[in-house]
């Protein structure tokens, strides 16, 4: 009812039905309005309430995400102690196996190198030994194949 009502003109001023009509329409739509009113006033602390609970939740999600972002740091930094402390042990074991690799080659370069020189040692024995053996078997001296005429043929054992 945004216009402004017209009532009839009556001998003694307005028509008294249309006014009471009009009134009795005023106050429906009053009576309707003051409903709407307290629907919206529930509706407005209905939501009131929600968006406190929602903030209560949201501020309890920040609070668990900042815990749980502190823990993954403390879990990437704790990771990360671990994997230096497992890379300075590696290198440790490196450097030991690196070093008994080392000393073992060394020791076997001293057996090589015992057993070279006792080789050569053994080869110049060895040589002097067959001189001395052609020399005595240069100095040997066989005698002479009988004749065979003297050995019978039934005697001959070489020709079996």
């Amino acid at each position: 009812m945004s216009q402004k009502p017209k009532f009839r003109i009556m001998r003694q001023g307005y028509d008294r039905f249309e006014v009471d009509k009009a009134i009795q329409e005023l106050y429906g739509t009053q009576k309707s309005l003051e409903e709407q009113l307290v629907l919206y006033h529930k509706q407005i602390e209905t939501l009131s309430a929600q968006k406190e609970m929602l903030d209560k939740r949201h501020a309890h999600l920040l609070s668990e995400i900042q815990v749980r972002e502190k823990a993954a740091e403390e879990m990437a930094r704790l990771s990360l102690k671990e994997a230096n402390t497992i890379i300075d042990t590696a290198y440790g074991n490196a450097d030991i196996i690196v070093r008994e690799a080392m000393s073992t080659a060394r020791q076997l370069l001293v057996e090589v190198s015992r057993i070279s020189l006792e080789s050569h040692e053994l080869r110049d024995e060895l040589t002097q030994k067959i001189y001395k053996l052609q020399n005595t078997l240069r100095g040997l001296e066989f005698p002479e194949i009988p004749n065979e005429v003297l050995i019978g043929k039934d005697q001959d054992k070489t020709q079996k």
